[in-house]
């Protein structure tokens, strides 16, 4: 007896995964919770168990193929006697890294049951397009798991709308420029590597085209004498690192964002497009872009705000290694309110970041850089200064709140014995 298995419902606001690798082939016996297959979504790796012992007569989606929540994934035949499945060897990344494994926290979670009355259950995705072809998702009705609304759903619906779809596309055609006649594909003996763009790097694309297409990026880069600030993590640090904790002068920088956001509370928001609001936040969730061998992640220092400096430098060390190891749950790579980026000693002279959409904001650290300077009373001598720049969604910020935001902040860690005030 055959039994086709298709892909649970993971969380809220999933609506498919990217098949980043299978622990199973054609013909293989597994056992009921053996791992069949890893599943990319927002950024993290979900490990599926099967649901089922049996044989495994077909596999429906590759590597790379993205599947809707509800699609089918393999078909298993089951009332076969099973034995062990010897575990497949990690899969190679494009770049020829391995992939990494997601955590036991990662497990799916079961079908959502039916919705409750005057729930929408539609991904922030289809609420925007719904949005863009004036469709009520209260209206529709949803055919996926649960009673989740599809994208096929979304179309269906559009009927009146759909003039104004056309328009748009119509418009659209008339904006977009004209292909080049002169450019010409490489020969193929010019290419070294063809490197197909999936996993975690097709996430991070989508995100950033997303971002640049719905947020109206503005920038202001602010100089900082961080002279202040590094002596005193360098005092701390002799006390700190003894607990087997490193202390960057992120924690510090954590601190004055926090403090910053509390002035100008309409920095730490997120926009809901969907209905044209500005979401201010009355919690400070602080993300951390990082650097992995798939690409960057954002993990998430959540009530950042009720942290001490070294509690920070203890969380954000152990989400920089869990995520670099592929370990963090999709719940700890979400939920941000504002983000900082930082290249560490490769900070640069100075970048625009781009926005962690929906974010509002975004704050580069930069590079530290000792340079003579003029003082307020005319003497020449040495400082330390760093750049810092904010990246703001200009259809909802002015620049002048990006400015006295940044101003704050560089106030703060000119100053840095102000952070500890609140323990006086």
């Amino acid at each position: 007896m055959s039994y086709e298995f298709r892909l649970p419902d993971i969380g809220e606001g999933v609506a498919e995964g990217e098949v980043v690798r299978w622990f199973v082939q054609v013909g293989d016996l597994v056992k009921e919770d053996d791992p069949l297959v890893s599943v990319l979504t927002d950024k993290a790796n979900v490990e599926i168990p099967s649901p089922k012992s049996g044989r495994v007569l077909s596999l429906h989606a590759q590597v790379g193929e993205k599947v809707k929540v509800g699609g089918l994934l393999v078909t298993i035949e089951t009332g076969t006697s099973a034995a062990p499945v010897r575990p497949a060897p990690p899969a190679p990344s494009p770049t020829g890294s391995v992939l990494p494994q997601p955590s036991a926290g990662n497990a799916p979670r079961p079908p959502a049951s039916a919705s409750a009355p005057g729930r929408i259950l539609a991904s922030p995705y289809l609420r925007r397009r719904a949005a863009e072809l004036g469709v009520d998702l209260s209206n529709v009705k949803g055919t996926g798991p649960g009673g989740r609304i599809t994208e096929g759903d979304v179309e269906a619906a559009k009927g009146s709308a759909a003039s104004v779809s056309r328009a748009a596309g119509a418009a659209a055609e008339t904006l977009r420029p004209a292909p080049s006649t002169q450019v010409k594909p490489p020969e193929s003996s010019e290419i070294l590597e063809r490197v197909p763009i999936r996993g975690i790097r097709r996430v991070i694309a989508e995100h950033m085209a997303e971002s640049t297409h719905r947020a109206a990026h503005f920038t202001y880069v602010e100089e900082v004498d961080v002279s202040e600030l590094i002596a005193l993590r360098d005092r701390m640090a002799k006390h700190v690192e003894k607990q087997g904790v490193r202390l960057s002068y992120l924690p510090f920088i954590v601190k004055a964002v926090v403090s910053a956001l509390k002035a100008h509370p309409r920095i730490n928001s997120t926009m809901d497009d969907a209905h044209d609001e500005l979401l201010v936040r009355s919690t400070y969730h602080i993300g951390i872009a990082t650097a992995s061998a798939e690409g960057l992640i954002v993990p998430v220092v959540r009530h950042a705000d009720r942290k001490s400096v070294v509690a920070l430098a203890r969380e954000i060390q152990d989400l920089a290694e869990r995520g670099r190891a592929g370990k963090l749950s999709r719940e700890e790579l979400s939920g941000s309110s504002f983000t900082i980026t930082s290249l560490g000693a490769l900070g640069g002279v100075l970048a625009t970041p781009i926005l962690n959409y929906p974010e509002v904001a975004i704050l580069g650290v930069h590079k530290i850089r000792r340079r003579p300077v003029y003082r307020t009373d005319g003497s020449l001598g040495p400082a330390d200064l760093m750049n810092l720049s904010i990246s703001v969604d200009h259809r909802v910020l002015d620049g002048i709140e990006g400015a006295q935001f940044l101003a704050t902040v560089k106030e703060y860690l000119e100053d840095p014995h102000q952070l500890f005030a609140e323990l006086a």
